[in-house]
């Protein structure tokens, strides 16, 4: 039985937030083989936790025992990429539908304040406090429409995927400054589909949104303002446009290229 730290939280359910920590930090990557060990460092949690945290992040796709080699964390391909992208346009396709009908006005307002704020500030040239701090708001305008369809299932399985999503997002680039204007414009757009309280609208609106980082994480389709902050490619999916994460891509765009190369032992 796992015992709980000072916190009151047990042991095996800090190592899965430190894990996580650890994926949002970038001391995980994608494709990296780990042993029990080396987890133990990461996370700085007791070995009985690491055992126990194991079957966990197997359920969630985030690791996956390979014969004779250890365990790898989960790999970006092109499966991936479809599978993880299109899990977001089942569930928030009609999270955004749902948020049209019954979002408070005061909410939309206040999506729109945090984005137009994000706007004026970029105006005056963007630093990278205020490209964080655009990141947070990406992040918090999706996480508000989930939660608000009030299934704490749909939610919890909803930031499960987006740790794949973050692990799409790893790559060897940087994050462009001039990109935060454009995607914030992208939003604004998906509010104010949202805000006309047509729930079509607003479906139409969030899909395509998703759509388009999808198909930039897969080397496809045209446009970084479409996607969301840090939507990069795989190290080997190529665009014929800049990206979210502001490096600018031959014109090569085959699929199949999305897969990198196997990033072998433990925290870099």
């Amino acid at each position: 039985m796992t015992t709980k730290g000072r916190s009151g939280i047990k042991l095996r359910d800090q190592a899965y937030q430190r894990f996580t920590r650890g994926l949002l930090e970038r001391e995980i990557r994608a494709g990296q083989f780990v042993s029990q060990r080396e987890l133990t460092e990461i996370t700085g949690m007791p070995l009985g936790a690491i055992r126990e945290l194991i079957p966990r992040l197997e359920a969630d796709g985030l690791i996956r025992t390979v014969p004779q080699r250890g365990m790898q964390v989960a790999q970006v391909d092109v499966r991936l990429i479809r599978d993880a992208f299109g899990f977001r346009v089942l569930i928030e396709r009609e999270a955004a539908a749902q948020f049209a009908l019954h979002a408070p006005d005061e909410a939309l307002r206040r999506l729109k304040d945090e984005h137009e704020a994000v706007l004026a500030a970029a105006a005056k040239g963007a630093t990278p406090t205020l490209i964080a701090r655009a990141q947070a708001v990406d992040d918090g305008m999706h996480a508000t429409i989930v939660d608000a369809l009030g299934n704490d299932i749909v939610s919890n399985a909803w930031r499960v995927n987006q740790l794949k999503i973050r692990l799409i997002r790893q790559s060897e680039t940087r994050l462009d400054a001039d990109l935060v204007a454009p995607v914030m414009r992208v939003h604004l757009g998906v509010i104010d589909a949202i805000a006309s309280r047509d729930p079509a609208r607003a479906a139409t609106a969030m899909e395509a949104h998703i759509a388009a980082s999808r198909d930039r994480a897969l080397g496809v389709g045209a446009g970084a303002a479409a996607g969301s902050m840090a939507t990069a490619r795989s190290p080997r999916v190529r665009a014929s446009s800049p990206d979210i994460a502001g490096t600018r891509s031959s014109r090569r765009d085959d699929p199949r290229a999305a897969t990198p190369r196997d990033t072998r032992g433990g925290k870099r």
